[in-house]
C-alpha cells in the first residue's frame, strides 16, 4: 500500500496534539506528536529540515524533506530569504497551501526548525508549529522511524510575501530612528560588541539590544528545547507588546530562534534576514563599535 498522501488526509492534526495549546501555542513535544501517530490519528505535514541524505537515512514516519538551505537565496553571501518563484515551486512540490497545518523539525539545535518557521510565516503559511525537540532526541527515545518517502499531490499555492515578518536593510534602518521599534541583535556577545565579526566591520546596529539565540533555548542533558513560556517572559519582560520588533544575526539563522519565542509570546516580529552579513559590509550604514576594532 502506498503511503497516505497528505494532500488527501494530512490537514488537521488531532485534538491530542492541540492539548496543551493555550500554554505553548506554537510547539509540539516529541512525545505528543508518537502518541498521535502510535493512535493512527493522522497528524499535520510534518517537514523535515535536515539534508536530503540525512532524510533518506531515516525520519519520522509521514515526513516531507524541505532541507535548510532551501530557504536561503544565498547562503555563502548573506541569509537572504528564498525569492518567490523558487518558493512557490518548492511550496506546489511538498503540497503546501497558506491552511497546511504543518510541523516542522530538525537534528535538535532548533534554529534550522525555527528558521524553516519563519521563512514559511513570510510565505503565508497560517498554522506552522515547532517540534520542540529533534530527530536525535526522536530516535533516541526509540520513537518510529520510516525510509519511505510519502506520495504528494501538488497544491496550487501562490507566493506572496508577508512583510510584516520579513524585515530589510531599508527598514531596518528606519527602526535605528524609531522610538515604537525594538532591534534585537541575536548573536553571541562577543560579536555584538566587536570582538568577533562575520563581516568586514565589527559591532551591531545602532540602537540593538543584546538577546543572543541561545538565550532561547535550554539544555537537558544534550537535548535542546525552547524555553518554557514563563522563562520566556521574562527575557523578553522589558520590550513593551506594543512595540514591533527586529531581530538579525549573522545570516538570519540563530535570530530565527529569537522569532520563535517572541511569535509565540504574542509580540509582532520580523526576521532581517540579510543580517550582519549585509549590513557589517555596507560602509554607508551606521554601526556601534564598543570594542572600536
Amino acid at each position: 500500500m502506498k503511503p497516505l498522501v497528505h494532500g488527501i488526509a494530512v490537514f488537521f492534526l488531532s485534538a491530542l496534539l492541540f492539548s496543551n495549546a493555550q500554554a505553548e501555542p506554537l510547539r509540539v513535544s516529541a512525545e505528543v506528536l508518537n502518541q498521535a501517530i502510535q493512535s493512527h490519528q493522522q497528524p499535520s505535514v510534518l517537514l523535515d529540515t535536515r539534508t536530503p541524505e540525512d532524510y533518506r537515512q531515516g525520519h519520522i514516519p509521514g515526513a516531507l524533506n524541505f532541507p535548510i538551505d532551501w530557504t536561503y537565496e544565498h547562503k555563502d553571501t548573506d541569509g537572504k530569504i528564498t525569492k518567490p518563484n523558487r518558493m512557490q515551486q518548492i511550496l506546489r512540490k511538498l503540497g503546501l497551501d497558506i491552511q497546511t497545518p504543518v510541523i516542522v523539525y530538525d537534528n535538535g539545535l532548533l534554529v534550522d526548525a525555527a528558521r524553516l518557521f519563519w521563512a514559511l510565516e513570510v510565505y503565508g503559511l497560517k498554522h506552522v508549529k515547532v517540534m520542540n525537540t529533534g530527530y536525535d532526541y526522536w530516535v533516541a527515545q526509540g520513537y518510529p522511524t520510516s525510509k519511505i518517502q510519502p506520495s504528494v499531490n501538488a497544491s496550487q499555492y501562490i507566493a506572496e510575501v508577508d512583510h510584516n515578518r520579513l524585515a530589510t536593510k531599508f527598514s531596518t534602518l528606519i527602526a535605528t530612528k524609531s522610538p515604537n521599534q525594538v532591534i534585537i541583535d541575536a548573536r553571541p556577545k562577543a560579536a555584538y560588541e566587536g570582538e568577533v565579526s562575520s563581516a568586514k566591520r565589527y559591532g551591531h546596529i545602532p540602537k540593538a539590544i543584546n538577546i543572543p539565540a541561545s538565550h532561547n533555548l535550554k539544555q537537558d542533558h544534550e537535548i535542546a528545547h525552547l524555553q518554557p513560556v514563563s522563562e520566556l517572559k521574562n527575557l523578553y519582560g522589558n520590550i513593551a507588546k506594543t512595540k514591533k520588533v527586529i531581530i538579525y544575526c549573522a545570516i538570519g539563522r540563530i535570530s530565527a530562534a529569537n522569532y520563535l519565542a517572541l511569535r509565540e509570546l504574542g509580540y509582532e516580529v520580523s526576521n532581517y534576514d540579510a543580517s550582519w552579513k549585509e549590513w557589517g559590509n555596507d560602509f554607508s550604514l551606521p554601526i556601534v563599535n564598543p570594542s572600536k576594532r
